[in-house]
């Protein structure tokens, strides 16, 4: 990349008719000629994400929804609860119908019942736009039109960590995006231990653009200097092989108790950083109490983690002796938390790291889920991006993102979140834009259940996703390459001008068209759009940071320079370890904001709230859901490699990694074999709550008594009239739980879960998930 601010960027290719756009997955750019579309990765990129491979073949695809579409229960029989939800066919409709019908709907929820029974459930991740950002634009519709909706907190990926955090070290994005940074790792750190690994096929994507995948070089070069990588995890290319790593395969679910055991190891062997400890953190003899067995008279020595953990005492103190008195990084990944007492490991990666002394140098310390997403581990910019106004929301009622399913089929039920008793509320009517719940979402057969309670589910969708088939008014949008942009990321210094490449497919309309003609019918078009168009609305978003140019005495394009430049590269802050690293050098005068304005080992406030499965220091929870005779595997259920999430798993870079159609599993030779499982077969995986078809990879990189299946693939019933139909293409949410980690934060399990694995030797049933419904 160009380091000239403000000048045209060479990495980005505009020869030849081919246009500037970027995605969560890179910055790239685009022509639309007579053999399709074709995509050139950004040129200075030094690991381009293939990812960008999804779009020829998505872009015309049949599974895209060429027109509004009414489910035809709700359209003869109007709203209501209803268990055709996912069954029924649908009707298509013009734009006029489908929007008077929406309109007089959303007008009887707001007039007779109120904004509290609408629930805004789109999620982030629809678009690397800042303007046409799905979850903006519709929480800005039902801010404006409706007087506001019940919002979620957190997310899936973080639901735990982001609600601990806080309390005990530091603000979640002080932690994740102003702290150690991968230019320090490659320069200073001399070992990692990463529990739960840093995979790149997480790192390769961010939450906005991303021009230069730099994870696997950091790596590399950290490698050179002679920095030790450790992997914890039961898949072995949790980190790349650039790392080199030493890989250690616990027993899932039981990296607390491994901590546990190397920090007893510390005290044990006095290779702790006492004085750190004194002078930094807050109840650190309380912890020491439990660490030793005081207070419950279990000593939390090695070979009691060893017995846990599966991995020998013997190895865990030589772990211990070998981060002692070196620039030690902790690294403890977002699949963690995504499990049952998930608050444990994050708590425990930090105390430590805490031990070792580590915290706020550079290079060392913790970095909580480093390599989970594409911006953490960068510098941060030090202007501001374009950012949609969301207007103010009349509604003060939420719930953590996870408990939707809870929500719906409990209104008027309590619940504990953060230290409160909360109680449901009764939602009508769930509008979704961005975002699919039948990939974020645990036990699909009981969310089936929960959306067939509501009156309506309205959905803004590109294509026949599952959430789009169990909706009652589905609007078909746009996909990004259909629409005028800015891409932007506050931890990535490439603007990108995203032109549109392509004519919406069918009748498809932006999402922000389609709010302003809804805006109109419920009276309040002029205060949704402000009287701009899209265009007018980029112009008026990118004024902010060419005023911050402009006041930095740098050059300020105006926004027709911008567009026809394609990009603008942006000033950094300096990597200078942020508040931890302030927190360090002087803890009184910059205390953290945590209570006690120090690292809490112990939190008086979090034990103050008496919820058991979150006590107020790390602790070894027993698990309830751990394989057993009817299902005797751990099923771990991650991020997927060829796409993002769910998105464009009908383009042709995630069709091509399917085998026989189906997801791809991978299980060890050890379980295989027995099963009488070859590589290639089909499988069929299932447990209490649902099972599922995929396709299976035997291989040693994944450990004994583990299967691995990638979430994202779509939500296929072999027969949806069932109550529990076979998913045929290998979405391993009909396996997953729908809990909470604790009472305390409430987040996600999705990642683990026990389950047993056969071959499937009956008729293969066609994949239909791709079909217009």
């Amino acid at each position: 990349m160009s380091e000239t601010i403000g000048h045209p960027d060479p990495g980005l290719d505009l020869s030849d008719g081919f246009k500037p756009h970027t995605s969560h997955w890179g910055v790239f750019s685009a022509r639309l000629g007579r053999a399709g579309l074709e995509v050139r990765p950004y040129a200075a990129d030094p690991d381009p994400n293939r990812i960008i491979n999804n779009f020829p073949g998505a872009l015309r695809h049949q599974a895209r929804i060429a027109q509004p579409a009414i489910r035809r229960g709700w359209l003869e029989r109007g709203p209501g609860p209803d268990d055709r939800r996912g069954r029924d066919e649908f009707v298509s409709v013009s734009w006029e119908q489908a929007l008077d019908l929406l309109g007089g709907e959303l007008t009887r929820i707001r007039d007779t019942i109120g904004p509290g029974a609408v629930f805004g459930g789109s999620y982030g991740w629809s678009s690397a736009g800042r303007f046409h950002h799905a979850q903006s634009q519709v929480h800005r519709f039902l801010n404006i039109a409706m007087g506001g909706y019940v919002r979620s907190v957190n997310t899936y990926s973080s639901g735990a960590s982001s609600v601990l955090l806080p309390q005990i070290l530091t603000g979640y994005e002080d932690i994740t995006k102003r702290n150690v940074t991968w230019e320090q790792i490659a320069a200073e750190t001399d070992i990692v231990l990463a529990f739960g690994g840093m995979a790149l096929k997480n790192s390769m994507v961010a939450g906005g653009s991303i021009s230069k995948h730099v994870e696997r070089g950091a790596m590399a070069a950290a490698r050179r200097r002679g920095c030790e990588f450790v992997l914890v995890s039961p898949l072995r290319d949790d980190l790349p092989v650039e790392a080199g790593a030493e890989w250690l395969t616990a027993t899932p679910g039981t990296d607390t108790a491994l901590m546990l055991g190397i920090v007893h190891t510390l005290v044990s062997e006095g290779l702790h950083d006492q004085a750190f400890l004194d002078r930094y953190t807050e109840g650190w003899p309380v912890f020491l109490r439990y660490l030793t067995g005081e207070s419950d008279g279990v000593s939390k020595n090695a070979e009691w983690a060893a017995a846990i953990c599966g991995i020998e005492a013997g190895i865990i103190r030589a772990l211990a002796r070998r981060l002692a008195g070196r620039r030690a990084l902790i690294t403890v990944s977002h699949s963690l938390q995504r499990a049952e007492h998930g608050e444990q490991p994050v708590w425990m990666g930090m105390v430590l790291a805490a031990a070792l002394g580590q915290i706020g140098l550079p290079g060392g310390g913790y970095a909580y889920s480093l390599g989970a997403i594409g911006y953490y581990g960068r510098r941060v910019n030090a202007v501001p991006g374009p950012t949609l106004g969301q207007g103010r929301n009349g509604v003060a009622d939420f719930i953590p993102v996870a408990r939707i399913a809870d929500m719906l089929l409990n209104p008027g039920t309590t619940y504990r979140y953060n230290g409160e008793t909360r109680t449901y509320p009764d939602i009508r009517l769930v509008y979704w834009a961005g975002g699919n719940p039948f990939h974020h979402h645990q036990d699909l057969n009981r969310l089936r259940k929960a959306f067939a309670r509501l009156d309506t589910l309205v959905v803004h969708e590109l294509a026949w996703t599952a959430t789009a088939r169990h909706a009652d008014i589905v609007l078909p949008s746009t996909m990004t390459l259909e629409r005028e942009d800015i891409g932007y990321s506050s931890n990535d210094p490439l603007m990108v001008a995203m032109h549109r490449i392509a004519e919406p497919f069918g009748l498809a309309r932006d999402d922000y068209e389609i709010f302003a003609d809804l805006a109109e019918r419920l009276g309040a078009r002029e205060p949704f759009t402000e009287g701009r168009t899209s265009r007018q609305w980029l112009e008026h978003l990118f004024e902010p940071t060419r005023k911050a140019l402009a006041a930095r005495g740098l050059e300020a394009p105006s926004f027709e320079e911008f567009w026809a430049r394609g990009s603008l590269v942006v000033p950094q802050h300096l990597d200078d370890g942020g508040s931890l690293r302030r927190f360090r050098e002087d803890p009184l005068a910059r205390p953290l904001p945590t209570p006690s304005g120090r690292i809490e080992i112990f939190s008086q406030k979090i034990a103050s709230h008496g919820d058991a499965d979150c006590p107020g220091h790390p602790v070894w929870l027993e698990k309830t859901d751990t394989p057993t005779s009817g299902a005797p595997c751990f099923l771990v259920a991650n991020q997927p490699v060829t796409r993002l999430h769910s998105q464009l798993d009908f383009g042709g870079h995630s069709l091509d990694a399917k085998h026989r159609g189906r997801e791809v599993a991978r299980m060890n030779p050890r379980d295989a074999k027995p099963r009488g499982i070859a590589d290639g077969d089909i499988i069929r995986i299932f447990n209490a709550r649902g099972a599922c078809l995929a396709a299976v990879h035997v291989t040693d990189g994944i450990a004994p008594g583990v299967v691995q299946l990638p979430t994202g693939a779509w939500y296929d019933p072999m027969d949806p009239e069932e109550e529990a139909p076979l998913c045929v293409h290998g979405n391993p949410n009909v396996l997953t739980r729908d809990i909470g980690t604790s009472s305390f934060a409430q987040g996600c399990t999705g990642q683990l879960t026990s389950v047993e694995v056969e071959r499937f030797n009956g008729n293969l049933p066609p994949i239909r998930a791709f079909d217009p419904a």
